[in-house]
């Protein structure tokens, strides 16, 4: 079953590659959509693809890269759209 998540990640985020990383996980698990900085200094992602793809990607974000800190994920289920072709980095 595919689906749709709206992920927004804060803590330090920004600065520490965690776009880039997200776009090589949400590659090696196929998954489609985009990710970007936020001005207040969270990364915000949408997600789609296969369940239990996305799952582990939501899953990857509460630790992200190495030089990530995590300090709060929060996600939101919306439906499916079906409308990436490709995974982004976004501005």
């Amino acid at each position: 079953m595919n689906v749709r998540m709206i992920v927004r990640i804060s803590g330090e985020v920004q600065g520490v590659s965690y776009r880039y990383a997200t776009w090589q996980q949400a590659r090696s698990q196929g998954v489609t959509g985009w990710v970007r900085n936020l001005p207040d200094g969270a990364v915000e992602g949408c997600f789609e693809g296969e369940e239990s793809a996305v799952a582990s990607l939501v899953e990857w974000c509460r630790s992200g890269p190495p030089a990530a800190r995590v300090e709060q994920v929060t996600v939101t289920r919306q439906e499916y759209a079906g409308e990436f072709q490709e995974f982004t980095i976004t501005e």
